[in-house]
Parts: C-alpha cells; structure tokens; sequence
C-alpha cells in the first residue's frame, strides 16, 4: 500500500500583475488560494487557477480563515498609505499564528530601505536607513516577519525588490513615461537604480518558496548598473523614440513631485549573489536591453 502525499497549499496574499505571474508559472501544479478585497477580481483570480477568499488586511476580523490553510505564503501585499508601521502585516501575522504556522513565507520587500547609498556596490548585510515613512513600513514588516519565522518555526524569505518592469505589466514599461516626455537628471545629478522583470521576480518568489533560508534577505534585481538616465536612453533606444529631456537636480526641485524627487535622491548598485547562489535562480532577463524587448 502506497502513501500518497498531498500536494502543499499555497495561499497568495495580494495578488496582483506578479502574484497573476507566479499562477501561471505554476500551471496548476498546487493547489492556491488568493486573498482578495475586492470581489470584482475573483473571475480573474478563477481563470488563473487559485481560488478567491474575501478578507481585508485593514479589517483583522475578515482573516480568521486563513489560520492553518497553507503550508506556503506569498506576501505581496504593499503596506497602508500612512505611518512608519504595516499594520497591514501586522493583522496578517496574527491572523497565521492562531493555527499551525505555514513551513514558509515569502515578503516582497523593497531596496528604499536601504535610503540613499551615494551609489555605492552592496549586499543583504548592508544596514538598513529609510528615509521616508514608506521605506520605514516596510522595515516594519520585514522586522515583524523575521520575528514571526524565528518564533512561530517558519522559514521567512524576505525579497528586497527594485523597479519591477515588463511590456505587459500596466504602467510596468519606460516606453509610456517617454511618451510623455518626462525628464531625467543630468548625467552629473543622475542617480544609480535597479531593475527586475517582473517574471523573474515571480520565479525568485516561487525559489525562494521552496529554496529561500530561514529569515533570510535577498536582492531580487537583475546584473544590471545602469543610471536613471542610461535605462531610460536605453528603452528610447529599442522603442525607436526620442531620448527623454535631461534637467538639474535644481530644476527638478521646480517640476517634480516630493514621490518623483524621493527616487531621484537615492543611488545603490545591488549586488544579487545570494539570488543566484542560494536560491539558483538563473535569470531569464539578466539585462534590461533583453526584458525590454521581451
């Protein structure tokens, strides 16, 4: 008599352009459950092949459901608008630790918290240095989450992601912003960023699922150091338009948005060792000149 082992659940929590991703790497290979407030998207989460629960991460008595359901979590989920603290992450946890805690947990994090780092080369041990109120929620979360690993036995994976691109993720593509005509700095202002197609970053979620060590960070970006103004010259380049306008830092002080300045005020090149080494994630888009064109 043979013993057949069910297939691990996943439960997706936020599940939008990548969580859609990961479905369908997946393939209907494990059976998922997508956490959604909004019940207009449950026909899409359907066609993708998970199946919808209603719940609110602002509202913590929606979430008693989800106690002891997966084995697996995927956070996506972004923190509220307000404060240095994720509350949203906060009822999330609570709501896991009242049954049998999932063998893993994935957060997509982001690089704003590491802050400005005058374009410097670094990895994970880099010590974190947020320097808005929406990098600093997003410490907290990664904060809580480590916590709730090393107490509650889950492996917590904690992807720190940059701008996530590709030509089929809505507002997801440079070729828009050229259009519009929007401005970079000039090359003496110009700051470092980095970059992910956002099917690699599915990949590193579904990796670091299965493979990611306990409480652990990881730089989910692709081999590229490009600044700001190179990568927008490069797309210009590939979709045949004219390169953006380039303007002063002090100009940009006139024209832009406080949200626009705070990435135009930090410089890091992100080192992906890890990434690869640990999670053996080969990247299908190592460079944006291919996932532009993808």
């Amino acid at each position: 008599m043979s013993l057949r082992l069910s297939p691990p659940r996943l439960l997706i929590i936020g599940c939008g352009d990548v969580g859609l991703r990961v479905l369908r790497q997946l393939g209907g290979r494990l059976p998922v459950f997508a956490l959604s407030s909004s019940p207009a998207r449950f026909e899409v989460l359907r066609a993708a092949g998970a199946t919808p629960l209603w719940g609110d991460l602002d509202r913590p008595e929606t979430l008693a459901r989800l106690a002891g359901l997966a084995d697996r979590v995927l956070h996506l989920a972004p923190p509220q608008n307000q404060g240095r603290e994720d509350r949203r992450t906060l009822n999330l946890l609570r709501a896991l630790a009242r049954d049998r805690a999932p063998q893993a947990l994935v957060y997509t994090s982001t690089t704003g918290v590491y802050g400005d780092a005058g374009g410097a080369r670094f990895d994970e041990t880099r010590p974190v240095a947020p320097a808005t109120d929406r990098a600093a929620r997003r410490v907290d979360a990664e904060q809580r989450l480590r916590w709730f690993g090393a107490n509650f036995g889950c492996r917590v994976s904690i992807l720190r992601v940059p701008g996530i691109y590709a030509g089929d993720r809505a507002g997801g593509h440079p070729r828009e912003r050229l259009l519009r005509g929007t401005p970079v700095l000039v090359a003496e202002d110009d700051v470092y960023t980095n970059h992910v197609h956002a099917d690699d970053l599915a990949r590193a979620c579904l990796a670091a699922l299965w493979r990611g060590r306990p409480q652990r960070v990881v730089h989910a970006n692709d081999d590229s150091e490009l600044l700001m103004g190179e990568y927008f010259e490069l797309a210009a380049r590939l979709c045949e338009l004219p390169p953006p306008p380039r303007i002063t830092r002090a100009q940009a002080a006139e024209q832009m948005s406080p949200l626009q300045l705070s990435f135009w005020s930090e410089s890091r090149r992100l080192v992906n060792r890890r990434l690869k080494a640990e999670l053996r994630l080969r990247l299908r888009y190592p460079q944006p000149a291919q996932g532009l064109l993808a």
